[in-house]
């Protein structure tokens, strides 16, 4: 087997996600997964922490999503910067890819522990974009809280997405149910606003 394996990390998502598909996350192993990629465990472990980690790579998301928010032009308020990011990341990382992102879905409900990962994801997402606001100044609490609304808008965006289908039988781009998610939050509340401190 050659030294040096291009695209090694691609090369192993799809054969984990082919393999989980096939036969379960339970049956499948490590040593399975990089067999079906022509490389070994060792590049494996080189590459991820284990089985799981192939679909979830939890240090990589925080890292981006801290970067995103970290390193955006300045002038925008921490609200409308998520919003900015959100449809960012649905064109560079999600568009072309949602056949793929449906299979991730559906396989992550089939067992308990991709789910219990999946969820740890959506915490390493949310830290993420909270440690980038506060290195943009951001105080801690608001930080915290946008962090969560960021993974939630994107969840329901991708959840919507997946399930779309157009009037003319196409589908939109996420970004499009980026942007409905976040006029939805915004609208629900403005209208319950006025009334959320009353006895």
């Amino acid at each position: 087997m050659a030294r040096w394996a291009p695209d090694a990390r691609g090369r192993l998502e799809r054969a984990a996600l082919e393999l989980f598909e096939e036969q379960g996350f339970a049956a499948t192993s490590a040593a399975h997964i990089a067999e079906r990629a022509g490389l070994t465990t060792r590049t494996l472990y080189r590459h991820f922490a284990d089985k799981q980690d192939v679909l979830f790579p939890a240090a990589a998301l925080f890292e981006h999503a801290s970067r995103l928010m970290r390193d955006a032009p300045g002038g925008a308020d921490p609200v409308t910067l998520i919003g900015q990011q959100l449809v960012a990341v649905a064109d560079e990382l999600f568009e072309g890819r949602r056949d793929h992102v449906r299979r991730v879905r559906d396989v992550v409900a089939t067992d308990e522990r991709l789910r219990e990962r999946d969820q740890a994801k959506r915490v390493a997402l949310a830290s993420g974009v909270r440690s980038g606001l506060a290195a943009r100044g951001v105080d801690p609490v608001s930080a915290a809280l946008l962090g969560d609304l960021a993974v939630s808008v994107l969840y329901t965006a991708v959840d919507c997405w997946l399930d779309d289908v157009a009037d003319d039988g196409g589908t939109r781009p996420l970004s499009v149910h980026v942007r409905r998610v976040l006029d939805a939050h915004a609208a629900l509340f403005a209208g319950h606003g006025s009334g959320a401190g009353s006895a």
